[in-house]
């Protein structure tokens, strides 16, 4: 009465290849790997790449933000430093891995043998 009927499963044939049973059973595993990739890993490679260029590009007169929220105008470069003027007369010296982002760019400096065209 409360003893219930037990069914055996079907065993696998025995001329079966033994890899197609390994292979599906790593498809999800490498599914899962290829979402995270795509998802996660590549997006935040990208973003570092961009950050790289960023501070790479970093010139005299940028208008920069820190990564702790002070917002200021680049006054010189060195190798790993930046001197950025948060107010008149108040420079800090920054690392340049904490500027987050560069709010204005100065515009290039115009080339000396190109002049103004004279008002008519």
């Amino acid at each position: 009465m409360f003893i219930s009927d037990a069914y055996a499963q079907a065993a696998p044939a025995a001329g079966g290849d033994p890899t197609s049973g390994i292979l599906m059973q790593m498809l999800p595993l490498v599914l899962i790997f290829v979402v995270f990739y795509f998802l996660l890993i590549r997006p935040q490679q990208q973003a570092r790449k961009r950050h790289m260029e960023l501070i790479a590009a970093l010139k005299k007169g940028d208008m920069v933000v820190t990564s702790g929220g002070l917002i200021g105008k680049v006054k010189s470069l060195q190798d790993d430093e930046v001197r950025v003027e948060l107010a008149p007369n108040v420079d800090v010296r920054v690392v340049r891995g904490t500027i987050a982002e560069v709010r204005g760019k100065t515009e290039p400096a115009p080339a000396n043998d190109s002049k103004p065209a004279a008002a008519e």
